[in-house]
């Protein structure tokens, strides 16, 4: 009854969505309480939001104050030389620069973490996809893409998870997929030539004089008072300083931002009035991003508090008939990437993938086989799309599209890079049949 009510929540919500009937804001906060009163759980769904909401509260912070900082940036000017500089190099090629942003995530996104490198890459990018009028959609879908291949490593939450789970060690789950890794990172440029070929055939090249005089008149659309070009390398060295402490997570990251910020807006924008308009300007996007993550964490707190996703994971296995118990590695490696919209990480790997290897075991499958197969998508390739996890309202609160457009336009894509990677972890003996 449980596993039902949840299948109807996120059915429900889902469909709401997709069809544009009512917005992703409204459906994550109505759609579960619903639900949660139909099932009888209403005194308890207060404690259960809160829940929730506690635990999306870090990463809301973070968020306010990393808009606010980047967004800064972006005032001061610190982004305008480099952006003059790539669209030189790229001499106004819409393909050179989408297959850039798919080789620039994929580095910035070793450091595991989906929301500094949707933060960084579209801060950096977006002026650029602006200033050129490329499709917002190919930015967040192609960064989206390298960053789900990248979200595999060891370190990532994922195969951490994975790891935990089964008991195992880098060298037993991700050691074996690096083959498979390496050819979705081939895939994802292939898709990056593909989006900027149809780029660059609507756009053309833009000749270099051409680039330039562009980016002179878009400039004078913009506020020159805030331009701060005598603080341009204070401000290179704070941003350089601000990334290597992420890193190296020297402090937490909400706090990080906090503090950076607050210096920049200081230093750059010494007087108080100077500084309410820094945060009027970008108040809008703040808003808008905040309170999905915030609705986003009532919505999973619904979830997990009357323990649908629980029952729904325990009903997931049971409806898998013996004779596919061989094709077990398989069938997860395929359903991994799609089960991202339905199941947070936490409830998929600590709640799925252990009754998933249970399962394998009882088939003279190995455990292992079914923790590599579910980091071929499920919160990897799945993350950047999946309304469950907060940097992806980050990805599209940055780049101003809508959860169901982004959704349309990345899963097939999202979804082939899975397909092409479980064929080579087959080819490679990391998982089997």
């Amino acid at each position: 009854m449980i596993a039902l009510l949840g299948l109807l929540t996120i059915g429900t919500f889902l469909f709401l969505i997709m069809t544009k009937r009512v917005s992703v804001l409204v459906s994550l906060v109505l759609v579960p309480i619903l639900f949660g009163l139909i099932g009888g759980f209403g005194r308890d769904l207060g404690n259960m939001m809160l829940e929730g909401l506690i635990q999306v509260a870090p990463t809301g912070i973070m968020i306010v104050f990393a808009i606010l900082y980047f967004g800064l940036m972006l005032d001061a000017g610190l982004f305008d030389p480099m952006i003059a500089k790539i669209v030189a190099v790229v001499k106004g090629d819409p393909l050179k620069i989408v297959i850039g942003t798919a080789l620039l995530t994929l580095v910035v996104h070793l450091d595991g973490d989906g929301a500094a490198t949707f933060m960084i890459t579209i801060s950096a990018l977006l002026p650029i996809y602006k200033k050129l009028n490329m499709n917002p959609l190919i930015l967040s879908g192609v960064v989206g893409l390298a960053a789900g291949v990248m979200n595999m490593t060891p370190w990532g939450g994922p195969t951490a998870r994975a790891m935990a789970t089964l008991d195992a060690e880098a060298s037993d789950i991700f050691t074996p997929i690096i083959p498979a890794m390496l050819g979705g990172m081939v895939w994802v440029l292939f898709v990056a030539y593909i989006l900027g070929k149809k780029e660059q055939r609507r756009l053309g090249v833009l000749k270099i004089d051409e680039d330039y005089k562009m980016l002179s008149e878009q400039a004078a659309a913009v506020d020159e008072s805030a331009k701060r070009p005598n603080l341009f390398w204070f401000n290179v060295l704070l941003t350089l300083a601000l990334l290597v402490s992420l890193i190296v997570e020297l402090l937490p990251m909400p706090v990080l931002f906090l503090v950076a910020f607050v210096v920049a807006l200081f230093i750059n924008y010494p007087h108080p009035k100077e500084q309410q308009e820094r945060l009027t300007n970008h108040a809008s996007n703040i808003l808008v991003v905040c309170t999905m993550i915030f609705a986003a964490g009532i919505f999973t707190g619904v979830l997990t508090g009357t323990k649908m996703i629980e029952e729904m994971s325990l009903s997931l296995v049971s409806i898998i008939p013996d004779s596919l118990g061989g094709y077990l590695p398989v069938l997860v490696a395929v359903t991994s990437m799609p089960l991202s919209l339905i199941f947070t990480p936490d409830a998929y790997y600590f709640g799925v993938l252990p009754i998933l290897s249970e399962t394998a075991a009882s088939f003279g499958v190995n455990s292992h086989e079914i923790g590599r197969a579910a980091i071929l998508g499920q919160m990897t390739t799945g993350f950047p799309l999946s309304p469950l996890t907060a940097s992806t309202f980050i990805l599209i609160g940055l780049t101003g599209v809508s959860l169901v457009d982004h959704q349309k336009f990345i899963f097939k894509w999202a979804f082939g890079t899975t397909l092409v990677m479980t064929v080579l972890a087959l080819f490679t003996g990391a998982i089997s049949i």
